[in-house]
């Protein structure tokens, strides 16, 4: 984790289907225990999808643009 701490997978989603603006993309979820993480997300989304579909990161702003 970014935080340096180990969280081991619950299991995997392979090859789901989702759709950005109407641009498909196959991914693979990686299922971990986010109770045991001190986090308030529900979700968290990266690599290397998010690269694969060469979307931007504006750190300032928090937006994500594909």
């Amino acid at each position: 984790m970014a935080n340096l701490t180990i969280a081991k997978p619950l299991g995997l989603i392979r090859d789901v289907t989702i759709f950005i603006h109407g641009i498909p993309y196959t991914i693979t979820f990686i299922i971990i225990n986010n109770s045991v993480l001190d986090s308030s997300y529900s979700m968290w989304f990266g690599c290397p999808w998010l690269r694969d579909a060469k979307t931007s990161h504006d750190w300032g702003t928090n937006i994500i643009t594909i």
